[in-house]
């Protein structure tokens, strides 16, 4: 660093002028040889750090500025002139009888520069053509001497105009970068709806379309079913009504919003588009958990007392059956007691679908997941239906293993009943642009009437007459929002098909070994949870805090953070998301869901609930098997 000073400090050296540049507390940055030559300053003046004022105050006790009456107020007229920092030229003759001339410029970081330069050699030109020159008249000497010190004047114009142009050159590519790197698409278009600016993030909002669209129409551009749908908003901020809306772009199965608003100064449209997908999958896991959270303090109470209900005609028809009834009654009692049984399994399934279920997504292998349920599935087929099990799908997804086993299922056997005795049944997994995992189950029936496409999803819906509780598919439906996700009803033509569309979350392949940061600030805890890690072959190093996990982290070559939320000191486990970016992290809890801490983790990373044993954070950790 200080052989690079002073290669800076021998240029400006080099340099013919007197040079000066003083930050925003007028105090010397840097100055060259020349200006402590032409001003014969001592080294106080020249030395970084020397004020402005001291200097003006000595150049003016000197002479410099010829005869002053008060000395004070010419300082301070100087020093408010130069805080000002407004860009000037001027020249004027020193005491010595030599011309220079000033020209200062701000800076944009505050202070200015000052370049002198001694013109007394142009001055004297000038004065020599005037008194040698007959030929010339005195009006052509004036307006010669005027331009040449107009031309000067402009140069130091033309320069202070450059600095400006260079300064606005680089706000507009900061500006730009700026705008680059937004998660956003910025645009505008004008009022023929062609656009006349972009960030050129279009493609990475709306994957599929063009980056480069400056001069494209918007129709074009978004292709005609996007178009379709914004071109009402559009108009609107046509007409000079800001609209903000959200729609899904089929081309991507991206959840997309969008802030139309109308420019001002002309007739055009400022445009904001961003991809919600993922915020509107977590909005829509948790209306469905809020909904249940209704549902079952609605049913609870009256299913508390359906089931007293219940177990009194249980209890009746128990006593009637063994008071030897008449052949007649024996019929009548049977049934009275297979109802009741009946409505205790439906009291079973509202209390499945009511009760305070999550959707606890863990590393999950689909391949896996889907032969093991092939293997479960298929046994309890008819023998005239057939399973066919088909994947694009690879790598560990985030799922529920359980509750998304529980949902195909009860699709397979419905389609097996479809079916009747004899047919076939396929289940599809796919990647739906690379933002939806998609599960497919097809069957060769009859397929769905139209009433059961608009009401399949409906509690209690059911086509199996007497034989159905109508709760299947709303368990299905039920679990699939709490994913975040859909379930959409269609007839293939040669059947029925049901497909859940669920986010598809990739999960990070961690390591089976190496140094793990445990950070949690019971020490009880601690130690529970390290002979866990170490029982699954993992080293570990502990903190209590943030700080401590942080610097552990910096020193050491950590493989995995496993991190509880709440932590000793100010800072929660959620500020290592931000510090320690480059590693996996993972968060462990015994905060509620409904907790806004919870839900931040939830957004960010995998959390595990407490309590928890091994085999529950083996599975949590993505390892083929629980420690041994």
């Amino acid at each position: 660093m200080a052989q690079h000073d002073a290669l800076i400090q021998a240029g400006l050296n080099l340099i013919q002028q007197a040079l000066t540049i003083y930050d925003s507390d007028l105090r010397l940055a840097v100055c060259n040889a020349r200006f402590a030559e032409m001003f014969d300053l001592p080294p106080r003046f020249t030395t970084p750090g020397a004020t402005f004022q001291d200097t003006i105050r000595h150049l003016a006790e000197r002479g410099e500025y010829g005869p002053i009456d008060d000395l004070n107020a010419f300082v301070e007229e100087r020093v408010r002139v130069a805080l000002a920092f407004e860009p000037h030229y001027m020249e004027r003759t020193r005491a010595n009888g030599r011309t220079i001339s000033v020209e200062g410029a701000p800076l944009p970081q505050g202070g200015w520069v000052t370049v002198y330069t001694d013109i007394t050699s142009v001055k004297e030109q000038e004065e020599l053509l005037r008194t040698r020159s007959e030929l010339l008249s005195e009006e052509v000497l004036k307006r010669s001497e005027e331009l040449a010190a107009t031309n000067r004047q402009l140069a130091a114009s033309i320069s202070a105009l450059e600095e400006a142009r260079r300064e606005l050159t680089e706000m507009e590519a900061r500006t730009r970068l700026t705008a680059e790197m937004m998660p956003a698409h910025i645009a505008r278009v004008d009022a023929q709806g062609q656009y006349t600016y972009s960030n050129r993030r279009l493609s990475s909002v709306m994957p599929g379309r063009p980056s480069q669209i400056l001069g494209l129409h918007i129709a074009e551009a978004l292709g005609p079913d996007a178009y379709a749908r914004v071109q009402p908003h559009l108009q609107a901020a046509y007409d000079g009504r800001q609209s903000t809306f959200e729609f899904t772009d089929e081309a991507s199965s991206r959840r997309i919003r969008v802030v139309f608003t109308p420019d001002p100064a002309d007739p055009g449209v400022f445009i904001l588009s961003q991809d919600v997908t993922e915020e509107t999958q977590t909005r829509a896991a948790l209306q469905q958990t809020r909904r249940r959270a209704m549902a079952a303090q609605l049913t609870s109470g009256m299913a508390h007392d359906f089931a007293n209900l219940l177990t009194i005609i249980l209890g009746m028809q128990s006593k009637l059956a063994r008071l030897n009834p008449s052949p007649e009654a024996e019929p009548l009692i049977t049934a009275t007691l297979q109802a009741a049984r009946r409505g205790g399994d439906l009291l079973g399934r509202i209390a499945d679908i009511t009760s305070q279920r999550r959707w606890r997504p863990e590393p999950t292998d689909l391949g896996r997941f889907l032969s093991d349920l092939e293997t479960l599935a298929t046994p309890s087929l008819p023998a005239g239906v057939s399973l066919r099990v088909n994947s694009t799908v690879t790598g560990l997804l985030l799922l529920d293993p359980g509750m998304l086993q529980d949902s195909a299922l009860n699709l397979i056997l419905n389609a097996a009943d479809a079916c009747g005795g004899t047919g076939e049944i396929e289940l599809t997994a796919r990647n739906r642009q690379d933002t939806w995992l998609e599960l497919s189950v097809s069957d060769t029936g009859p397929g769905f009437s139209p009433e059961a496409l608009q009401r399949g999803l409906d509690p209690f819906f059911t086509t199996k007459g007497g034989e159905g509780s109508g709760l299947g598919l709303s368990m299905v439906y039920d679990m699939t929002k709490l994913a975040g996700g859909e379930v959409r009803l269609a007839n293939t033509g040669h059947g029925a098909r049901v497909t859940l569309r669920l986010p598809l979350r990739p999960a990070d392949d961690l390591p089976e070994k190496g140094l793990v940061l445990l950070v949690e600030d019971s020490a009880d805890l601690r130690a529970s949870v390290r002979g866990m890690l170490t029982g699954m072959g993992f080293s570990v190093v502990e903190a209590a805090s943030v700080p401590e996990a942080r610097a552990l982290a910096e020193g050491l070559n950590i493989d995995l953070v496993l991190s509880d939320i709440s932590l000793e000191g100010a800072e929660t486990g959620l500020a290592l998301l931000d510090l320690l970016p480059d590693l996996p992290l993972r968060f462990m809890t015994s905060l509620p869901h409904s907790d806004p801490r919870f839900q931040t983790a939830q957004s960010r990373a995998q959390v595990l609930a407490k309590p928890f044993n091994d085999t529950d954070l083996a599975a949590f950790l993505g390892l083929e098997r629980p420690p041994t």
